[in-house]
Formats: structure tokens, sequence, C-alpha cells
């Protein structure tokens, strides 16, 4: 086996991290095994990151960036507001789909990081913060005059449809949400309820 490259261990910890935090569970893993899996030395993995709640943070971080893209991927072909406010339901069902129906990350890390001073919650605020927000942009665009009383409701489906979903192992849940959600967004070409921005 040649040897590791500096800048190749930073990678290789977080794609080890992410496995392996996100099947297993955060304080179940320790450094070692992280390490291992990443076929570097606990020095690397320190030289990188400083610290596990560190790695942490660059999970998690590294994460949100990826759920962006897989938004971003699944939601740009639809010009439409509403459409892309749906779209958020498919990306969250090919997003747990292939994940193997762990939940959702952030959450997990939440449940697990109880302190609402820790930096992981910090970063799970944000991830969710920045859900709502582009849900309530969609409302607005889509011309909602409660737009922020629905951009909660929404949010409160997807989430209740990804536990749902974690529990019995199925996508199903997914399409029941998108239906719910489809009866809550204004009809398609509804502008009475305010004005588009």
């Amino acid at each position: 086996m040649g040897r590791t490259r500096p800048g190749d261990a930073g990678a290789k910890v977080l794609k080890a991290a992410s496995t392996l935090f996100y099947r297993d569970g955060i304080h179940a893993v320790g450094v070692d095994t992280v390490a291992a899996e990443a076929g570097v030395t606990k020095a690397a993995l320190y030289g990188n990151f400083g610290s596990k709640s560190r790695l942490v943070v660059a999970y998690l971080r590294d994460r949100d960036r990826r759920w962006q893209e897989q938004v971003d991927a699944i939601t740009t072909g639809h010009d439409d507001p509403r459409e892309r406010v749906l779209a958020v339901f498919d990306a969250y069902e090919a997003w747990l789909s292939r994940d193997g129906y762990r939940g959702c990350a952030f959450l997990n890390a939440a449940a697990e990081f109880p302190d609402p001073a820790d930096p992981v919650r910090e970063v799970v605020r944000h991830h969710k913060t920045a859900l709502r927000g582009y849900l309530r942009t969609q409302l607005d665009r889509a011309g909602s005059d409660r737009a922020d009383a629905l951009a909660d409701e929404l949010l409160l489906l997807l989430e209740g449809t990804t536990a749902t979903s974690v529990v019995s192992r199925d996508a199903r849940p997914f399409s029941v949400g998108k239906r719910l959600a489809e009866a809550l967004l204004p009809a398609p070409g509804d502008q009475a309820s305010g004005p588009a921005r």
C-alpha cells in the first residue's frame, strides 16, 4: 500500500467519518475506527481536524453541502416555485433511499449532542434554517400571503415524512407527504393570495 499524500488524508478521513457516523452513530465511533477505515494514522486525522468534535462539525458541513447539491440537481429542472417545493420531497426520497433509511443526519446528530451551545447544534440549526428559507423563498415566488406559516408547515411535513420512512424503511411516506404538500400549496396559477415576487 502506498503512502497517503498529506492532501489526501483529510478527504479520506471525512469520507470514512461520513459513512461511519451516519451508519453507526457519532458517539459509537471512535477516532481509531475512523482512522483505520480511512487508511490513515490517527496523527493524520488529528493533523487535519484537530479533534473529534471538529471532525463531526466538518462531517455535518460536508453533508449539508452535498444535500444542497442534491436539492439543486432535482429542483433546477422546475421553473415554477410550486414545483420546486414539491421537488424537495423527491430530493429527500432520493437522498434517504440511497443512504439506507437512517434518517436525517442532522436530527440524529442533534439527538447525540443535547447542549444547544455545542457547535454541532449550530450546524444543525444552519441546515434546517436554510431549508426553511428555501421553502419560504419559493412560497413568496408562488404568491402565497402566508409564506411564513406555510414554510413551517411544510418543514414539519418533511421531517415527519422522513421519520415515518425511517421507521417503515420504505419510500412510500414521501408520496403521501408530497400529496399533502400539494394540498397545502397555492393552486398552480393562483395569484389571488398575494403578489408574486
